[in-house]
């Protein structure tokens, strides 16, 4: 019984410090990369993947119109199903709008996570697409969105996903438009929504 309190502690202190890990990425380094000029090339790349629509996910598919992607992990115990609420609640708050803005969930884990487990992962949120591709597709992807991750060993033998926790945005012509932070306000949130679409 000790044994399994201790091996649920390590794990509690490990999912702390990943969400710890997220906060200090972002405004350690996310938040001052994405303000500088030069992240105009997010996105931009020869990554070729795969949707849970059957549709591939390159860097044409921003080009079809306002898309937000979120970079993350189907055994995600908090940052992904978290992010994944919110995306449904904004969805809910832009309305009917909301059918003009398209929603990825790109993998981080492509060794556990295939295009179905995406697709079942986050089948639940109205519009959001899970993309899944080979280790080498994703660590391209990685790169063109300068999407931090590292695996975190657990005391089971399993791991976990350290990773970058924001959502980006990007224009009708797949040119970046700006971040969301991890549970930034509602309010934020909305204005920087509608100004996606109506710009």
């Amino acid at each position: 019984m000790a044994a399994a309190n201790q091996g649920r502690m390590r794990t509690a202190i490990a999912i702390g410090s990943l969400l710890a890990s997220a906060v200090l990425i972002w405004f350690a380094w996310i938040a001052p990369m994405l303000q500088d000029t030069s992240a105009i090339d997010l996105g931009q790349g020869d990554y070729a993947l795969q949707g849970s629509d059957g549709q591939p996910f390159t860097q044409q598919t921003l080009e079809n119109g306002p898309t937000a992607v979120f970079f993350g992990f189907t055994h995600c115990p908090d940052v992904c199903p978290t992010t994944l609420a919110d995306i449904a609640l904004w969805q809910d708050e832009l309305g009917p709008a909301a059918d003009d803005l398209r929603f990825y969930f790109v993998t981080v884990d492509p060794e556990r996570d295939t295009v179905d487990m995406l697709g079942d992962y986050v089948g639940w949120v109205p519009g959001v697409v899970g993309v899944s591709g080979s280790v080498a597709e994703i660590e391209k992807a990685k790169k063109a969105f300068r999407i931090f991750s590292r695996k975190i060993p657990l005391s089971d033998g399993e791991y976990t996903m350290d990773h970058s926790a924001y959502v980006m945005l990007f224009d009708e012509d797949g040119e970046f438009f700006e971040p969301i932070g991890y549970q930034e306000e509602l309010t934020r949130v909305m204005a920087k929504l509608n100004r996606l679409l109506n710009s």
